[in-house]
């Protein structure tokens, strides 16, 4: 199983990012998926996950700003990324729980001990 985030990059306050999740071996539709961020010095912090019925949750700092969603056919999970700030700078992680039929409960969706597989990240840098 292979995660592969792509997308990042460095805008302006205010500019937009969609960051992409590639999964192999492993089907997107299938299990609960996130995408974390951390910034020097910082905890790993969960900004959005999506779970089987495509169910989104989110950070409240990110709210409606962020749109987390997948695409079945391609595999694929995104995080749209609009109205950036300074304080989105970060590592940006995409992550997947795999275990077959598991219940990830909705509190626990947003902690990084709620997934067993991660990408190595794609770097998010806003600058004003």
């Amino acid at each position: 199983v292979q995660l592969v985030e792509s997308g990042g990059g460095s805008v302006q306050v205010g500019g937009s990012l969609t960051l992409s999740c590639e999964a192999s071996g492993y089907s997107v539709s299938k299990g609960y998926m996130a995408w974390f961020r951390q910034a020097p010095g910082k905890e790993r912090e969960g900004v959005a996950a999506i779970d089987t019925a495509g169910m989104p949750t989110c950070t409240y700092s990110v709210k409606d700003r962020f749109t987390i969603s997948k695409d079945n056919v391609k595999n694929t999970l995104y995080l749209q990324m609009n109205s950036l700030e300074v304080e989105d700078t970060a590592m940006y992680y995409c992550a997947a729980e795999l275990r077959p039929d598991y219940v990830l409960q909705v509190r626990n969706r947003l902690r990084p001990n709620g997934y067993n597989r991660w990408g190595r990240g794609t770097q998010v840098t806003v600058s004003s």
